[in-house]
């Protein structure tokens, strides 16, 4: 166990979605900016493996990391805020932790005992808690715990919190309880009852929160500070107010205001002897809140209803946006919307079009349609993985005239221009027919994607099933789609583009998932760059 570094636990109370990710990365960002390394990982309470075999309706994306691991949507918050890259280690799932102690069980290295939740599921909690702070890299561990104080599923983790502040020397833990203040319009005021209910769940499993951060829409008055202070056993220094930000990207600041952080090293008796250099992340807020121009991009999705689902695009388009003193509006349009009759009506005077990605072919046939109108009208476009495959799709019908379609769309279809590598054929388990996390690419010089990266060799994240087939390769080349950046390994297509078109660019990758605030993606940079001269040369 590691005596350098600090861990600090960030609960929540009262109700779920309060943003427990973005208070944790706020903090984060803090520390970082006075100089200290710091990482967070969270701990999901429920019992899939992970998030990969989830909908993301149910719960959002699913974030990739370079090593391949599927993850909670909160660690691309963590990537965006800090620019430090995460991993499999980052995201643990009750699933997982199950999983690991019933295998060893199986092994026999129980000897022969009761397997129980306290000690064996408490201790592989632990473990995987201290994991990071082993590694000797970082000078505080964040981890948040997914869901609710008070949640079944929760009390294994809350229970190892628990020994974790016992087991560690004094100032080497601390606790902050994120909680809501409603505000009741009727009697007009705020309500202190359902955190004070909450912490003492929290004190009933053993646990006396050293920060209270408490989301709320009104300011939190001195009286209301100091009853929360008292009937929940805090310092009244300690009762930060998190009130709603017009953006996440604002959090830091306020938290900054409300001296978190300041907070934190006192408790954690650390001192700081810099002030956080916050300067670059100023910069940023004051271009994402002035900004020169607008433009107006279609996102074409199946899960446009809950945009969460496409996290990462949309904050992508924030950095992009930000970086071209620009203001990205994201019309959400849902592919299955999308007809041959009706095409030319839903995407009649966007400045540009990203085709997303997906699995599954409900709404495939709206995203060629998509495609097919951007090509024609030289609007430009970005497609990502399904959204890439779907313009290869596009392309072999109705320039070559193949009767072409993806085996995902339709297995028996005469020309397989996107087909599941063979070596993928004979796996059954969902997730094992991934090609996951970090692939390298080879870009060809002269590329539009040559262009943005500005480096010939690129790392980017993957998360799907079907490839480019290169047998059709040719074909397509010579009638105009360029296929310009390959896998030097396995050969497989990563990027086409579109000869005669302003801006056509279809990437079988996640570029969205490397995208921070101090670091846009270039490709988003390039295309909202692209959107905003079309946008000129309409208006002209």
């Amino acid at each position: 166990m590691s005596s350098t570094a600090k861990y600090i636990f960030v609960t929540g109370g009262v109700t779920s979605s309060l943003g427990k990710g973005i208070i944790a990365a706020s903090l984060a960002q803090l520390l970082q900016a006075r100089g200290f390394k710091v990482t967070i990982q969270k701990f999901d309470p429920y019992i899939n493996i992970d998030p990969g075999t989830l909908n993301p309706y149910e719960h959002g994306e699913c974030y990739v990391t370079d090593d391949g691991a599927e993850t909670d949507l909160d660690l691309g918050h963590y990537e965006r805020f800090l620019n430090v890259r995460t991993s499999q280690a980052n995201n643990i799932t009750t699933g997982r932790i199950y999983n690991n102690v019933i295998t060893k069980e199986r092994k026999g290295e129980y000897l022969g005992k009761t397997v129980q939740v306290i000690p064996h599921i408490t201790d592989e909690i632990k473990r995987n808690i201290f994991l990071l702070g082993e590694s000797g890299e970082y000078d505080f561990i964040i981890t948040e715990i997914g869901g609710c104080v008070g949640d079944i599923e929760s009390l294994p983790f809350i229970e190892a919190v628990r020994q974790v502040k016992y087991d560690l020397p004094p100032n080497n833990s601390i606790v902050i309880h994120l909680t809501l203040i409603p505000y009741l319009n009727a009697a007009k005021e705020l309500k202190t009852k359902p955190t004070q209910h909450s912490v003492k769940e929290l004190l009933e499993a053993g646990i006396q929160p050293d920060i209270l951060v408490c989301r709320t829409e009104m300011s939190l008055p001195m009286e209301i500070r100091k009853k929360l202070a008292l009937f929940c056993n805090v310092h009244i220094n300690s009762v930060i107010e998190a009130m709603d930000a017009e953006s996440i990207y604002d959090v830091p600041l306020l938290m900054r205001k409300e001296k978190l952080d300041e907070r934190v090293l006192a408790k954690l008796k650390v001192q700081s002897k810099e002030e956080p250099n916050l300067e670059q992340w100023k910069s940023f807020l004051g271009k994402l809140k002035n900004p020169v121009n607008e433009v107006q991009v279609g996102l074409v999705g199946k899960y446009v209803s809950l945009p969460d689902a496409y996290k990462s695009i949309a904050e992508a388009f924030v950095h992009a946006g930000t970086r071209n003193d620009c203001k990205v509006k994201v019309k959400w349009i849902s592919s299955e919307d999308i007809t041959k009759d009706s095409v030319e009506s839903v995407l009649r005077g966007l400045d540009g079009i990203l085709v997303a990605p997906g699995f599954g072919e409900r709404g495939l046939e709206g995203k060629i349609e998509a495609i097919k109108y951007v090509r024609e009208n030289k609007i430009p476009f970005f497609g990502i993985c399904l959204g890439m495959q779907c313009s290869v799709v596009e392309f072999s019908r109705n320039v070559l005239g193949l009767e072409a379609s993806s085996t995902e769309l339709n297995p028996k279809t005469k020309n397989p221009v996107i087909d599941m590598m063979e070596e993928q054929k004979k796996i059954t388990i969902k997730g094992g027919t991934m090609r996951l996390g970090a692939y390298t690419c080879k870009l060809k010089k002269g590329s539009k994607a040559y262009a943005a990266y500005g480096e010939s060799v690129i790392e980017e994240r993957h998360r799907h099933r079907y490839e480019f087939n290169n047998k059709y390769l040719e074909q397509i080349e010579e009638a105009g789609l360029k296929a310009v950046g390959v896998n030097p390994d396995s050969n497989l297509v990563e990027i086409v583009e579109l000869k005669d078109h302003p801006w056509f660019v279809g990437v079988q990758y996640h570029p969205e998932l490397k995208s921070t605030v101090l670091n846009p993606h270039p490709l988003f940079v390039k295309f909202i760059e692209a959107s905003l001269e079309h946008k000129k040369s309409v208006n002209k």
